[in-house]
């Protein structure tokens, strides 16, 4: 931890710490140089020891500073000093998106959706710019003081992913998408499958998948149903949990495949909750290689061939095997094999206790490691039937045949001569041989693929010769491959014709026309008839408000099921903006006048004033010149002169005896009485013995018509000789409360 005023790199003076994460602690600094604030994440001790991360994390860094965005954290600087390795990023006050969602339980729709928009804009830029930022989560989002969302921490998840996956690494688990879960390939649709999993946090106020672990919560992102989040709030809109559910799809290719076409999704639904404009691409295989039959499964496992009879211990010993047959030992990545046995398995392995954290997510991907290993095995196997090849055409055998090649070079020009006669056979039989020999390639499968992912698996496999038809199916997302000539895993050679068909996307249907039908009406009628309907608004004449002024595509013409109508609606006859006239001084006659005149309406109310006439206006609520729409209603105050007010007064309290010797002086008199301005008001007036007091003032009467609320007291009492003995009562508790009549 970096103490407040020490100096980075002769230039940022650390002031405070501001935050801490699993790699770094943030600090808010001053630049010295360019006299601003800004903040420096500075990587914790057990980061900076380690020169590959360090590494990585300064180049992912240097990239990171190249972006430029309204929500993306500025990075404005790498550095290092003394072994503390740092980035220096703009100051932005505010809290992160996480601490938000806390603070209001879960978000409304619409503002998880303008969040949402922002965040995707800020991914659009990063992933244009072929930068994926692997840990978006909303502790990486920031939510500013004015509204605005940031997305920071670009540059240092892509450094964590190329070590080690442990909690500190890549953050929290609960974000992670699938392949990156695996250990797998991760590009921009793994950033939205994170997003997708904090639109959903963002609004029902929980992430989808909770776990006693790490590992545990991972499994769930590889194979768990997550709960819709409508089912925990119903007004959710649907078409926002659609996009949720699309962003977090298992498989890559059904995601959102650009962070610009989920912003397109996100601003349909912001105008139109009630749009339907959201489809999932069907579901496409996760590789074109041909799957394993348990039967070949089995025989891998158990060391034998496809076509070997099991034979139980009883006829054969452990040490017989046949001499054609190879043993394959059992292999350490037997429990890689999805087979329905070893389901089971593979969970139980991924189980472990919560202090093997980091060693289990390291477990989480070893079928990148078979992967791996598969295909070096490939590798070694093809350059063994090249090398066996070349050296078979030099040695003059023809490695299939097993037979040697009988076309020797003629050693006398007889011989020469008769084979030119049969020259134009031999060529014709060498051809036949070469067909009948051709190799031939398994069919991939590229149904549910998009056209040019389609094209490129073709390619890929080696075959040359395939067309693309279209036609229109109702089931199928234009663009998207319907089916295939040749049924995948048929053999054929690589110039064996293949069709493949294409949707164009839904068959058209007969536009309906909703000119003159309300809003509402017209909306109806055109979702009942298969089309998605957005709205345009005019001011019109003639057209009543909320009714339908025109449409497009027009009445009566073929489109596509599925798309969209616009209807204009009219606004009604257009308003004109007017001036409001000056009112203040008028009478309430020659208000009304002017309103009149300049087309708007009056709405007075009264008040008192000791300071305008009454009967004239006071004060109006719009400030005169002041622009309004034609009609608007306006309101003002027109005076009632001074108010009038009159007050009682009622008393309460009592006179108590504080030292007076009765017995030896006698028996007083009091006189109480109360002033108010010029005027003074006998309350109490009569003798008093020892026994009186407590003299309580109580059932005074009260006194009316009052035109202050204010007064003072005065009390006499004197002795039998006329003395003022009134120091030697306590008057104190004597009030007086005044009310308005």
């Amino acid at each position: 931890m970096l103490n407040p005023g020490m100096i980075l790199s002769n230039r940022y003076e650390i002031i405070e710490l501001i935050g801490t994460g699993g790699m770094s602690e943030v600090y808010k600094a001053k630049c010295h140089v360019l006299n601003r604030y800004v903040a420096i994440k500075v990587l914790k001790p057990e980061f900076s020891s380690d020169v590959n991360f360090v590494t990585k994390f300064r180049i992912e860094a240097q990239s990171a500073a190249g972006l430029s965005h309204p929500n993306i954290v500025n990075v404005y600087d790498v550095g290092e000093d003394n072994g503390i390795y740092y980035i220096v990023m703009e100051l932005v006050e505010g809290i992160t998106l996480k601490e938000y969602i806390q603070e209001k339980g879960r978000l409304k729709s619409d503002e998880a959706i303008n969040i949402a928009i922002q965040i995707a804009q800020g991914l659009e830029v990063a992933h244009q710019n072929h930068t994926i930022h692997r840990d978006i989560k909303p502790q990486n989002i920031i939510v500013s003081k004015n509204g605005g969302i940031k997305v920071t921490d670009f540059g240092i998840a892509r450094a964590a992913s190329s070590n080690t996956m442990t909690a500190n690494a890549m953050g929290s688990v609960h974000y992670i998408s699938p392949e990156q879960a695996r250990g797998g390939f991760s590009d921009e649709r793994s950033d939205i499958y994170s997003l997708g999993i904090t639109m959903y946090e963002m609004v029902t106020g929980h992430v989808p998948f909770e776990g006693e672990n790490n590992v545990a919560v991972a499994l769930m992102h590889i194979q768990g149903e997550m709960i819709s989040p409508r089912e925990y709030y119903p007004d959710i809109p649907t078409s926002l949990e659609k996009i949720i559910l699309k962003c977090t799809q298992k498989k890559a290719e059904r995601r959102y495949l650009t962070a610009s076409a989920l912003i397109a999704d996100l601003k349909r639904v912001q105008a139109n909750p009630d749009i339907d404009c959201v489809v999932v691409p069907p579901i496409v295989p996760s590789s074109p290689t041909v799957e394993m039959t348990s039967d070949e499964m089995k025989a891998i496992k158990e060391g034998r061939q496809m076509n070997e009879p099991v034979l139980d211990e009883e006829d054969l010993e452990p040490e017989e095997h046949p001499e054609d047959t190879p043993i394959i030992p059992p292999s350490k990545f037997d429990n890689l094999f999805d087979d329905d046995d070893d389901e089971e398995d593979d969970e139980e392995e991924l189980r472990q206790p919560e202090d093997d954290d980091d060693a289990e997510l390291d477990e989480l991907d070893p079928k990148l490691k078979k992967i791996i290993m598969i295909s070096s095995i490939a590798v070694v196997v093809i350059i063994a039937i090249l090398v066996a090849l070349l050296i078979s055409k030099i040695a003059g055998f023809k490695l299939f045949s097993g037979k040697k090649d009988t076309t020797d070079t003629p050693t006398t020009t007889e011989a020469t001569e008769s084979t030119d006669d049969t020259d134009e056979n031999s060529d014709a039989s060498t051809d036949d041989v070469t067909t009948s020999e051709q190799a031939t390639i398994p069919m991939v499968n590229v149904v549910g693929l998009y056209k040019t992912a389609a094209e490129e698996e073709l390619k890929k496999a080696g075959f040359t010769n395939y067309t693309f038809e279209t036609k229109k199916d109702n089931d199928v997302q234009e663009g998207y491959v319907i089916s295939q000539s040749v049924d995948e895993g048929t053999a054929v050679s690589a110039d064996e014709e293949i069709v493949v068909t294409v949707s164009e996307g839904k068959e058209d249907k007969e536009v309906p026309d909703v000119r003159g039908y309300s809003d509402d009406q017209a909306t109806t009628l055109l979702t009942e008839a298969g089309f998605t309907v957005t709205h345009g608004y005019e001011y019109d004449d003639t057209v009543e408000k909320n009714y339908v002024i025109n449409q497009s595509p027009e009445a009566k013409t073929m489109q596509p099921e599925g798309s969209t109508v616009k209807i204009i609606v009219s606004n009604g006859k257009e308003v004109q903006d007017v001036p409001v006239p000056n009112l203040v001084g008028k009478t309430e006659k020659e208000a009304e006048s002017l309103l009149s005149d300049a087309g708007l309406v009056g709405n007075p109310s009264h008040a008192y004033s000791n300071d305008v006439k009454a009967g004239k206006v006071i004060s109006q609520e719009i400030d005169a010149d002041s622009k309004v729409e034609e009609g608007s209603t306006i309101k003002y105050v027109i005076s009632d002169g001074p108010e009038t007010v009159s007050y009682t007064v009622k008393f309460t309290g009592a006179i108590t005896n504080a030292g007076y010797d009765f017995e030896a002086a006698g028996n007083v008199s009091v006189t109480v009485s109360y002033t108010i301005g010029d005027a003074t008001y006998k309350i109490y007036s009569g003798a008093a013995g020892e026994e009186s007091f407590p003299l309580d003032i109580g059932g005074a009467d009260s006194i009316s018509g009052l035109s202050e609320d204010s007064g003072t007291f005065t009390v006499m009492i004197t002795d039998s000789e006329g003395q003022d003995v009134t120091s030697s009562f306590n008057t104190s508790g004597l009030s007086a409360s005044f009310t308005k009549e």
